[in-house]
């Protein structure tokens, strides 16, 4: 993550350097930040998420499952491997996650299994707003929605995320 940056030396900075800064507000994905830019210069923390978020409701959905697919699965291979994003190992530490009985990793895994068939893309929720109980509940629950939905549900917590990250890095 990005040290503190002030609205100001973020609307100084051109699309490449914006860009950089930013670019962790979205996992693995800075072309929602590359795109946002235009829309600047940003009155407020709120405005600048805005506008990424407005860059993600305008996206091509090819983009939009391109971006949830970016995001590892909870409590999977690669947060043991400890070979996720600074941002997603920090999160999905807040949780918990990284602190599994065997038996909660089980049932994550089972669940995260079922998930990617069901939907073709990982189980994505802002988890620095939940706790395990929520996310294997809201996991189990979210087996049922239909693809559109899902994905809509998807994006609605790549939002919350993105919004965590960015209100932790710019200064109000």
């Amino acid at each position: 993550m990005s040290a503190h940056l002030t609205l100001a030396a973020i609307n100084a900075l051109d699309q490449a350097a914006f860009t950089t800064a930013l670019g962790f507000a979205f996992e693995l994905s800075p072309w929602v930040v590359a795109r946002a830019h235009a829309a600047g210069p940003f009155a407020s923390r709120e405005a600048l998420h805005a506008a990424m978020s407005a860059v993600l409701d305008a996206a091509p959905q090819a983009d939009r499952l391109a971006l949830i697919r970016a995001h590892p699965e909870l409590a999977g291979k690669a947060a043991i491997a400890k070979a996720l994003t600074a941002e997603s190992l920090s999160e999905q530490a807040s949780a918990g996650l990284d602190q599994l009985t065997p038996a909660e990793f089980e049932r994550f895994h089972a669940l995260n299994a079922a998930y990617v068939k069901r939907f073709g893309f990982p189980f994505i929720i802002a988890v620095r707003l939940n706790d395990k109980a929520a996310i294997l509940a809201a996991m189990q629950a979210r087996l049922a929605h239909g693809e559109a939905e899902e994905v809509a549900e998807a994006i609605t917590q790549i939002s919350l995320i993105s919004r965590l990250r960015l209100f932790d890095a710019v200064e109000a």
